[in-house]
């Protein structure tokens, strides 16, 4: 099998090409290398890395020649960075989601496996959310996720491109991102340790995550090339089991400040799974007390 992996040299997408190359794939990265998240990028010497835009055609649309599977991952990917530049995420999240769906489509690859948020539950929905709730988004960040959602759908339902795409919830582990002051929590938590700082407690600390090993986010990737059920659907990918920031305090073990709550973030979130149960015969095995352990 061939495989293209948008963002494949940043945290998920590297993790990823590590498992298919495992499993004796092909593997094509495209990663403009762009993100102000990662302290470095992550490369397998057996795959192929094109550095470019996905939201450039001409130079991206060659590398889509002969692959059976495109799993979209690379995307400006953090809420607030989002709301500071929310064009940039719109030409990335929503045009660059645009072209590698036509890219894909002219190529003849058989599905494309695309990467969106649980961020689109926003507040009016209550815990445990489940794909068929509306969407409220709160940002621009949710906003372009879910448009590259109803992309996903029409070039399923339209052109006759099969896609998948998955809700993560708050993925942690191997090569996370810790860089910066809107890091995600577990990693922010851990550098801050590690370097003798006071973990940053956003608001109250009360809010909850349901929070999703890397490995098991892999594993649904891989899963969702063999299902033949869910195409042009959402899934959540997500344990169904949430912890409050201050319950991290407790895990992680140290000094901790509150600092002021932010804008366009939601409250609660915490996934039903069942639908990836019963097509991707999907079960998360990470625990999250496991890894800070």
């Amino acid at each position: 099998m061939k495989a293209l992996v948008t963002g494949g040299a940043g945290f998920i997408g590297s993790n990823l090409v590590d498992a298919l190359i495992v499993k004796g794939w092909e593997v094509i990265v495209i990663d403009n290398e762009s993100s102000d998240a990662h302290e470095q990028f992550y490369y397998n010497s057996q795959a192929k890395y094109i550095k470019y835009s996905i939201t450039n055609y001409k130079a991206i649309r060659p590398c889509f020649e002969g692959v059976d599977y495109v799993f979209h991952l690379a995307a400006e990917s953090r809420i607030q960075p989002a709301i500071q530049n929310p064009i940039l995420a719109t030409e990335v999240n929503v045009v660059g989601t645009c072209t590698v769906l036509q890219c894909a489509r002219e190529a003849g690859v058989k599905r494309v496996i695309y990467s969106s948020t649980s961020s689109a539950y926003g507040l009016k929905n209550e815990p445990p959310l489940v794909e068929t709730m509306s969407k409220d988004c709160l940002n621009p960040y949710s906003v372009t996720k879910t448009a590259g959602e109803e992309l996903c759908k029409i070039y399923n339902d339209l052109f006759g491109l099969e896609t998948i795409t998955f809700r993560y919830f708050n993925v942690y582990g191997p090569r996370q991102c810790t860089k910066g002051q809107y890091a995600p929590v577990i990693g922010l938590f851990l550098r801050q340790k590690a370097n003798g700082e006071p973990m940053t407690v956003v608001g109250d600390g009360l809010q909850t995550r349901d929070y999703t090993h890397v490995y098991d986010v892999v594993k649904a990737n891989i899963l969702a090339t063999e299902c033949t059920e869910g195409l042009g659907e959402i899934i959540n990918i997500g344990t169904g089991k949430s912890y409050n920031i201050l319950d991290l305090v407790n895990l992680i073990k140290g000094d901790y400040v509150h600092i002021d709550p932010r804008p366009g973030e939601c409250r609660h979130t915490k996934a039903d799974n069942k639908k990836a149960k019963k097509i991707l015969k999907w079960e998360p095995t990470e625990t999250l007390e496991n890894y800070l352990k």
